[in-house]
């Protein structure tokens, strides 16, 4: 018996944006508290660091995400969420 597939198996699927997410290591209020949000949010939120704060943050989706043709990814840092912004 074959296994059916549909669409494009090299193409990652739609990112849910919605989903919760945590960013850590970045300032909040003189303390460096994760904060739980939206992907989208706490994506935005990182591109508002400054290069020092971008560096150090990670970030955590609810969810891991496939950016390319490589395995999905539960946490990502510096580049890595770069990509993720691209994709806003």
């Amino acid at each position: 018996m074959a296994e059916a597939t549909w669409g494009d198996a090299n193409t990652p699927p739609d990112i849910d944006w919605r989903m919760s997410a945590s960013l850590q290591n970045v300032p909040r209020g003189g303390e460096e508290v994760a904060e739980v949000t939206s992907l989208e949010s706490a994506v935005r939120a990182w591109l508002e660091l400054d290069d020092e704060h971008q560096v150090a943050a990670l970030l955590t989706p609810e969810h891991p995400i496939r950016l390319n043709e490589g395995a999905p990814l539960a946490h990502f840092s510096g580049e890595g969420i770069r990509a993720l912004a691209d994709r806003l």
